[in-house]
């Protein structure tokens, strides 16, 4: 672990990006200080949301779990995690206007699709947002096998022309959250994601609703060269570092490559260590 706190923090010395090391606490840590959540003595009534066209589907709770997807259980010890991580990105994408993320890693089994599904569903809780969530990782795309979403048609079919966007997406139960999952892996990924089919896919996504974050999974910055295709398209990205998965050297190259994009901040994930909180 503090290989990758010593990276981070020489990644964060760079002109080009502000960045914020934030911890993802595995399930079962205690929860932190009232302080630091929201008062939940005092619930935001939401505005009720009724899907005519978006396929709604129940998940399975336990299958949820087993995947580490607890943002939506308010009692779960591990949620407030993501609330801080929802609140700390959506200020700084509020002050620049910025309505498109892109969730990457410098390398595989950092868990970033695991940070990408709990973040969107912690923005789509708060009652004046809506959350998107897209899995562009077509050479490993994971979101539809974490949240247990199966047929199709899917993100395929709408890049290839076969399906219009509407019938691809769902709705896994939970309000003002829509997910558009991608089945099957992709050949040609990063032709496809550099592409002017991808580019106004996503430009209509940022701009058809006002209160709609769109959080993009991408592949690993080092897998190819995927993630530099379609980093023109975002707005902004934030790196999931897992500890004990990539190396100093490749948290490094992996932020180079990012030099030109809007850096959110690093969320090192995978922690073992005390998360502070354990008198509350």
């Amino acid at each position: 672990m503090e290989r990758i706190k010593q990276a981070i923090e020489k990644a964060r010395t760079r002109p080009e990006g502000h960045l914020v090391a934030e911890r993802q606490v595995r399930a079962g840590a205690s929860r932190p200080s009232p302080l630091l959540e929201h008062d939940s003595s005092t619930p935001v009534e939401a505005p009720k949301v009724q899907y005519l066209q978006t396929l709604t589907v129940n998940l399975d709770e336990e299958h949820l779990e087993s995947q580490r997807i607890v943002a939506h259980q308010k009692l779960h010890p591990a949620s407030w995690a993501f609330d801080l991580l929802r609140t700390q990105v959506l200020q700084k994408m509020d002050e620049n206007g910025w309505r498109v993320l892109a969730i990457t890693s410098p390398s595989m089994a950092s868990g970033k699709t695991v940070v990408a599904i709990n973040l969107a569903i912690g923005i789509a809780q708060l009652a004046d947002r809506t959350s998107l969530l897209v899995d562009l990782d077509l050479r490993r795309p994971r979101v539809a096998s974490v949240l247990g979403l199966r047929g199709a048609p899917s993100l395929n079919e709408v890049l290839t022309g076969d399906t219009p966007v509407h019938e691809a997406l769902v709705n896994p139960g939970i309000p003002r959250f829509v997910v558009l999952p991608t089945q099957r892996s992709v050949a040609n990924s990063a032709e496809l994601l550099g592409s002017s089919r991808t580019a106004a896919l996503l430009s209509e996504f940022r701009e058809r609703y006002s209160d709609r974050i769109v959080i993009i999974d991408l592949p690993p910055v080092l897998a190819a060269d995927d993630v530099l295709a379609v980093l023109p398209r975002v707005d902004c990205v934030l790196m999931v570092v897992g500890n004990g998965v990539s190396t100093q050297k490749e948290i490094e190259e992996s932020m180079t490559r990012l030099s030109r994009s809007h850096v959110l901040g690093v969320v090192l994930n995978k922690d073992d260590a005390p998360s502070g909180h354990e008198y509350y």
